[in-house]
């Protein structure tokens, strides 16, 4: 299997909306992609024939082995979908909301996804733009549309950065999960803003 160290396989937690958009950003930046759910690959046989070449439907714990990680799943069930598994050096990208705006004692909800996922930086990314935006070609209107990434390892960010990078978008650096990730989170200034760089 693959080792984390291997950044050009994107392993995807949930297989949604939201985890097919991010198959297809992954694979706009031609990297390989092995995505999961909790029924198992067996379920994933139309998903997987819709993402096309490159996409393999896979168990959570080979999803989650990936040099980098999608956690894209309903904000409730993020911590039942990331437990088990072994963290060692995966960068995991927390695309998830809180859509319920719980009360999270002064914390972003990206600061609580890294303390369940120790061992792997954790970079946002992903969560401001709808799926079905997010999916999409990111050249537009002769411009490229923003992605914004906060985290607090650099390498992380910028990983994750350039995957966004190689698939057509801007990427922003925002900052740390405490500063950055607060601006992307539901009801605050960058959710749902879709920006195109000219």
């Amino acid at each position: 299997m693959t080792g984390p160290s291997d950044r050009n396989l994107v392993g995807i937690i949930g297989a949604g909306r939201l985890g097919q958009a991010m198959a297809r950003t992954a694979r706009r930046a031609r990297r390989d992609v092995v995505i999961a759910n909790s029924r198992g690959p067996e379920s994933l046989t139309s998903v997987v024939s819709d993402l096309g070449e490159g996409v393999s439907a896979v168990t959570a714990d080979e999803a989650a082995a990936a040099g980098i990680v999608v956690i894209a799943v309903p904000w409730d069930r993020v911590p039942e979908a990331v437990q088990g598994f072994e963290w060692n050096g995966q960068i995991v990208i927390d695309a998830t909301n809180d859509w319920a705006a719980d009360d999270l004692q002064g914390r972003t909800s990206s600061e609580l996804v890294a303390d369940l996922v120790p061992g792997a930086p954790v970079v946002k990314a992903g969560n401001t733009l709808g799926a079905d935006v997010l999916g999409s070609d990111p050249q537009e209107a002769g411009g490229r549309r923003v992605i914004f990434v906060s985290g607090d390892d650099a390498d992380a960010k910028s990983a994750v950065a350039s995957l966004f990078e190689d698939a057509g978008f801007a990427a922003i650096d925002l900052g740390s999960l405490a500063t950055g990730g607060a601006m992307q989170q539901i009801h605050h200034p960058l959710a749902g803003v879709n920006l195109i760089q000219l």
